[in-house]
């Protein structure tokens, strides 16, 4: 039986990571986020901190990345190349990372375009989790030390900044339904039921659930 991999893409204040938390315990299988920069950092021997500054230079900087620089390809840059901590190399090396998890292993992994990297496996469930501004104003203030204006701004910003990542890297439009398997409204399923909603959809499309 092949893997199972659900990609989870998602508003700020949606609850999409919290969801894809939610269904890896559920089923029984890992949850991949941050940790993918952390394995990238120890394959390719760049520090962690670079991976780190190339997001926050795309986040200070996002009219410079408005346009992507050419579709993901997957072929990593040599060492003796300058262009070997480059923005593109460092994303390369996060996809390798990705594809070598989803080869492996049955699992969870949110964000870092691991939808477009997956893109012609068939194991792969991608999932867009969203809901509207003021739940996702709502659910931020609750779980963060956020006035209404700082928050709004907050999302604001976040969302541009993954909407620019993946067209940056991807070449394609983060928010667009084509992109996804599920688009799913949290707002109206609730955390519990847009996982149920997930586990219902790969239980028709594969049969079963992962591990089982």
């Amino acid at each position: 039986m092949g893997n199972i991999i659900i990609t989870i893409a998602r508003h700020f204040g949606s609850g999409g990571k919290t969801i894809g938390h939610m269904l890896a315990e559920d089923m029984g299988i890992r949850c991949y986020e941050k940790e993918i920069i952390k394995m990238a950092s120890e394959d390719s021997g760049i520090s962690e901190g670079l991976f780190n500054q190339a997001d926050e230079k795309l986040k200070r900087t996002p009219l410079f990345f408005g346009k992507s620089r050419g579709e993901y390809t997957g072929k990593l840059i040599s060492p003796d190349s300058d262009e070997f901590v480059s923005d593109h190399n460092l994303f390369n090396y996060q996809a390798k990372i990705i594809r070598e998890i989803a080869e492996r292993e049955s699992c969870v992994i949110i964000g870092r375009a691991a939808d477009y990297v997956l893109k012609g496996n068939p194991g792969v469930v991608s999932v867009f989790v969203h809901a509207s501004r003021e739940y996702c104003i709502r659910q931020a203030i609750e779980r963060r030390a956020f006035t209404g204006k700082d928050v709004e701004k907050f999302i604001e910003k976040t969302d541009k900044y993954r909407s620019d990542f993946y067209r940056y890297y991807t070449g394609q439009e983060w928010s667009n339904a084509r992109n996804y398997d599920l688009c799913l409204n949290s707002e109206r399923l609730g955390f519990e039921g847009t996982m149920e909603a997930i586990e219902a959809y790969i239980r028709v499309r594969f049969g079963r659930l992962p591990n089982e």
